[in-house]
């Protein structure tokens, strides 16, 4: 195959700054791997706009094509596991940060990083989630496997806005566990009251920056995107044997608390990082956002759909907070 193809190319210049255009590459272009995905769609995350403003912690060479999610169709395969016209996904690993990525309308991965789309989702659904969708998945999943049940109380959901938090609290609510969710746009309260949240916090509800070790225990977990002063206030408001997923860090990378929830309440703070969960473990949850666990209109989520010529303007929106839900990135 020596066709060319467009994608989202980031440069570096000689004096350290950075520029992103559409360019048209050849196959040769590509890395060595089993599967050549044909891509139909991808998404934006936080990550990618990192990655495309060449933010050092998530991208160090350069010239480089970001995008950490994709789906479509496969192309070429030398592993027997995929065959021509299958549809797949990939996320993870080193796809759209190290390596070549998904603004790409092709990509060559290693076999290993391919998910075969499951029944009940389209490459464009799947996109929907996205790595945001898996992670809140894998968040819920940790919830349930420390026997954190609906009857337990409420689970609290920060960053809920986001991309991550919208879909957690979706999936949280179809799970019948009642959501609160912390966040700081007044504009996306309707959208996560339709989602399921059944009380719509303030940012600084959530957030106390007292020298208090506990606080008054509101919740029996909590999903949250955003770390810093409202993930300790967070956890220092957990109650006896609650569990607190943490997978991100908009509101910074500090944890200002003591040891006091773990050891007088038993809280237990798991850190989720969804790049290298286990091919087999990400299958089957895969499965279960395609099956018992999908909202019933996935498009709820989505804020925007952009091209590759139109990614620009939303990767310095999201730079900016200013994104609720969503950022589809339609690639063929």
């Amino acid at each position: 195959m020596n066709m060319t193809f467009r994608c989202l190319v980031v440069r570096k210049s000689a004096h350290g700054g950075f520029s992103r255009a559409v360019e048209e590459r050849t196959v040769s272009d590509l890395p060595a791997g089993e599967v050549l995905l044909r891509i139909e769609w991808s998404s934006l995350n936080y990550k990618d706009a990192l990655s495309a403003t060449g933010h050092p912690g998530v991208s160090k060479t350069f010239p480089h094509v970001p995008g950490i999610d994709a789906a479509g169709t496969i192309a070429e395969s030398s592993d027997p596991r995929f065959k021509p016209g299958d549809k797949a996904i990939v996320t993870g690993f080193d796809f759209g940060a190290g390596r070549w990525g998904g603004y790409s309308e092709l990509a060559r991965v290693p076999a290993d990083w391919v998910v075969p789309l499951p029944a009940g989702l389209s490459p464009r659904e799947a996109m929907i989630y996205g790595t945001a969708g898996f992670t809140a998945g894998m968040s819920l999943e940790t919830i349930e496997a420390h026997d954190i049940r609906p009857a337990a109380g409420p689970i609290i959901v920060t960053g809920a806005s986001g991309g991550v938090g919208s879909i957690a609290v979706a999936l949280l609510a179809k799970a019948e566990y009642e959501v609160e969710a912390a966040t700081g746009k007044q504009s996306a309260h309707e959208l996560l009251s339709r989602l399921g949240a059944k009380r719509i916090l303030a940012r600084d509800d959530v957030r106390d920056t007292s020298s208090r070790p506990l606080l008054a225990a509101r919740w029996a977990g909590a999903i949250d995107t955003v770390g810093g002063e409202i993930l300790a206030t967070v956890i220092r408001s957990t109650r006896n044997g609650g569990c607190v997923t943490c997978c991100g860090l908009t509101a910074g990378p500090d944890l200002p608390l003591t040891v006091y929830p773990f050891i007088l309440r038993g809280v237990q703070l798991i850190g989720i990082e969804s790049g290298y969960y286990p091919r087999a473990k990400r299958i089957a949850l895969w499965q279960k956002l395609a099956g018992p666990w999908k909202p019933g209109n996935l498009d709820q989520f989505v804020s925007q759909t952009v091209g590759l010529n139109e990614l620009e303007p939303a990767i310095q929106a999201i730079l900016k907070g200013q994104i609720t839900g969503r950022v589809l990135v339609k690639i063929a």
